[in-house]
């Protein structure tokens, strides 16, 4: 293990010899990083419509399970609650319910989509949404959903408690150094012009590059 490290160390100073860094040309780079970090950024109106969808889909929660009395939250997660989302980006959500002592089993969750997918189709049909498709094959089931309002494409999942937390915690590391939330934000665009960006295509999803990127600053 330790040859193969000294290996690979060896290879990568042949090649950053390669690739000379220009001192005067750092400040160009610089801003050109910061202008595409502008101009990628969400607007106040990306918020907006992305919280009235998480109210829509507690709505439509209340409808489908209103008399049973569990009436179960919509929870937002991911890069929107990270706030390292942009205007095209998906938006995830959570079906979680008040018991949390009670483990939901894989069949559970796949019933509970279901219920969701019915009420779905119904919209459908008359134009408020598009694209219904449960995925319930997936290690985590999850349910494709778009608004036809906002053209956003909603993968709702249930209890999904983990990705919740986990996108609070990134948050607020990027609460504590814009720096981090910058180069986390730019690090997502390039991965998804590479083409790399994607979990369901064996590569890499956006929680693993953030986290390369923390790992990056840490060391």
């Amino acid at each position: 293990m330790t040859v193969i490290r000294k290996r690979a160390e060896r290879h990568e100073r042949k090649r950053m010899q390669s690739h000379k860094v220009h001192a005067e040309r750092l400040s160009v780079f610089e801003e050109l990083l910061n202008e595409i970090y502008t101009v990628r950024r969400p607007k106040p109106s990306d918020y907006e419509v992305r919280r009235d969808l998480v109210s829509a889909f507690n709505e439509i929660a209340k409808d489908i399970y209103g008399p049973s009395g569990n009436v179960p939250v919509v929870e937002e997660f991911g890069s929107f609650v990270m706030d390292l989302f942009h205007s095209k980006s998906d938006l995830d959500l959570s079906v979680n319910f008040d018991n949390r002592l009670v483990e939901f089993s894989h069949e559970k969750k796949i019933q509970t989509l279901r219920k969701f997918a019915r009420k779905l189709y119904a919209l459908q049909r008359y134009g408020h949404v598009s694209g219904v498709h449960p995925v319930i094959a997936a290690k985590v089931p999850v349910l494709k959903v778009v608004d036809c309002g906002t053209k956003i494409e909603c993968d709702i999942s249930v209890e999904n408690r983990d990705g919740v937390s986990k996108s609070k915690i990134i948050h607020m590391i990027c609460s504590l150094d814009e720096r981090f939330q910058k180069l986390s934000f730019l690090m997502k665009a390039w991965a998804k012009a590479q083409n790399i960006n994607s979990s369901k295509d064996k590569t890499l999803n956006s929680l693993s590059v953030i986290l390369l990127v923390a790992f990056h600053l840490q060391v």
